[in-house]
């Protein structure tokens, strides 16, 4: 890979979703890409906002960076996309990994999405593993990164990798396994190839719950720091060890709060259905009833 100077890194943290956004530059020409931006939702309400979005490019503005890419690390399901806003107001190409299509051939039809593009149309860019593309005079790196979903990657620019959903900050642990596509294997060897990178590579992750006795958020660590300490796969952990302690964990998981309507529209790149014909954008809820239970219905 070229070598290139530290970008410019500004972290955006979500309460709400425990999710971290970041605006990342190059020094040199001011230009710049948003990653994982959060489109604010109400469920309760079924109202949208983009308050978190607007304070990125406020910033951005601010800064003077020019806003040339909104990059997302996989369909997120736990956080609508706010990454249709920033095209929106920065002409922003839309990025995301090739293996989307998997992600949306699976959920296409448990929502009955006919209007999603096929072939992952819906995005402005696939990105395949190791394709590098720029970010001003920066060079960033796809690095294909499975297990959490099929269609994971991580972002290496610079001396830093923005990791998504594969890793947590090394006292909290890893990401779960268990939604469609996912693979507890697949999701060790991903961590593994991220930890083959030079000790003093920065990761950023993309989400922090505070792990047992810590009192502060935290989204930046090291390849160091994760090899030696992290409470899932330190350097002591198999293969075959982790992949048990995935399983065991993962299995004791409730779906993500905001996971049905943050799939339906991630999946579309962070657009909502088209409307119905009263102008009103719906979003679905499928219902699969428990064994021996039947739906009432018309």
């Amino acid at each position: 890979m070229v070598e290139n100077p530290a970008p410019g890194i500004r972290a955006f943290f979500d309460e709400a979703t425990n999710t971290i956004s970041y605006l990342v530059w190059d020094e040199a020409t001011m230009k710049g890409a948003v990653i994982d931006p959060v489109l604010d939702y109400d469920q309760a309400a079924g109202e949208v906002d983009t308050a978190s979005v607007e304070n990125i490019l406020a910033e951005a503005t601010k800064a003077g960076i020019d806003v040339m890419w909104a990059l997302e690390t996989h369909s997120h399901a736990d956080h609508l996309s706010g990454a249709p806003y920033i095209t929106e107001a920065t002409g922003a190409t839309i990025g995301i990994g090739e293996h989307i299509r998997d992600v949306q051939e699976v959920f296409r039809p448990i929502f009955n999405a006919d209007d999603v593009a096929p072939g992952g149309g819906d995005f402005d860019k696939l990105f395949v593993d190791g394709e590098t593309f720029a970010i001003g005079d920066l060079v960033a790196e796809v690095l294909y990164t499975p297990g959490h979903t099929p269609a994971d990657v991580s972002y290496r620019i610079g001396d830093a990798v923005f990791v998504g959903d594969t890793l947590f900050m090394p006292d909290f642990g890893t990401a779960r396994a268990d939604f469609p596509g996912g693979d507890a294997r697949k999701l060790y060897r991903s961590i593994h190839r991220l930890l083959a990178l030079p000790d003093e590579t920065r990761l950023f992750m993309c989400h922090d719950y505070k792990a047992p006795g810590r009192d502060e958020y935290a989204w930046e660590t090291t390849v160091k720091a994760q090899r030696e300490e992290s409470v899932h796969v330190n350097s002591d952990v198999s293969e075959d060890e982790f992949v048990e302690m995935r399983t065991a964990r993962d299995a004791g998981l409730s779906a993500p709060r905001l996971m049905l309507p943050s799939i339906q529209v991630n999946i579309r790149a962070g657009r909502f259905p088209p409307a119905e014909a009263n102008g009103v954008h719906y979003l679905m809820i499928p219902v699969k009833p428990k064994a021996g239970t039947a739906v009432p219905h018309a």
